[in-house]
């Protein structure tokens, strides 16, 4: 059998089925660090940084199922403005069998409402929100990450939504998954995503007073000077620079 007859498992789409892929940089050395002075990286490596597109349907599995539902269960909300399945998802990413559905974080609350509350997804347990930082992605530069489990189904999903740097606003979920009290506080500590209606955003690992979320991508490396053998190693951004 030739590669282009092998069968495809549900669900587990390759980047060659999606479409739109989007360069958001180049990354020159392993770790893409610039100005700091590190040389632990190898400079001669470039890669392009890129983002996945939309997968084509069918996804395959649970997962055509899980959009079919959450477009039925937006369109049947009662509450004003609420939105329809386009107005609210950008995208949907089935990669390595995994389903990421990107949402506008202004519909952030209605879709998550949504796959928590309909019969037909009961997706009831939030794993937390994870930060990213995107530095390349001009105008989405921070995106929050939600992992999703169905107890009912036995499913997974994740939303995930972009915000930019200027305006790092996102609604919270705290009163529909109240276990993500200290998980938003955390990726506020660590990126400075602001989750609105938060009851006390505040940091949660870092002192009040900390300047800037050591997570991001453009935070310093900073470090102490290490006394190994009688030499004194500088630390990283103030070591010199090859490249």
């Amino acid at each position: 059998m030739t590669e282009r007859q092998t069968p495809r498992v549900a669900g587990d789409m390759t980047r060659a089925e999606q479409t739109g892929s989007e360069q958001i940089g180049v990354r020159k050395g392993l770790f893409g660090v610039h100005g700091s002075g590190d040389t632990s990286g190898y400079g001669g490596l470039i890669q392009a940084v890129t983002l996945p597109g939309s997968s084509s349907r069918p996804f395959g599995g649970y997962f055509d199922e899980i959009a079919d539902e959450l477009a039925a269960g937006l369109a049947e909300m009662s509450a004003p403005q609420a939105p329809t399945y386009d107005d609210a998802v950008e995208k949907v990413v089935v990669f390595r069998n995994e389903m990421t559905i990107h949402v506008r974080r202004a519909h952030l609350r209605p879709v998550a409402l949504t796959l928590r509350n309909r019969d037909t997804l009961r997706f009831e347990l939030c794993l937390g929100v994870n930060g990213v930082h995107y530095p390349d992605d001009s105008g989405r530069e921070l995106h929050a990450v939600y992992p999703l489990a169905s107890i009912t189904h036995n499913r997974r999903v994740r939303l995930e939504v972009a915000a930019p740097d200027r305006d790092p606003h996102i609604p919270t979920l705290t009163d529909i998954y109240p276990t993500n009290d200290w998980h938003e506080r955390e990726t506020y500590d660590f990126f400075g995503i602001v989750f609105d209606g938060h009851r006390s955003l505040t940091r949660i690992e870092m002192p009040d007073d900390w300047q800037g979320h050591p997570q991001r991508k453009d935070y310093p490396l900073g470090g102490v000077p290490v006394e190994y053998k009688g030499t004194r190693i500088a630390p990283p951004d103030q070591r010199r620079s090859y490249n």
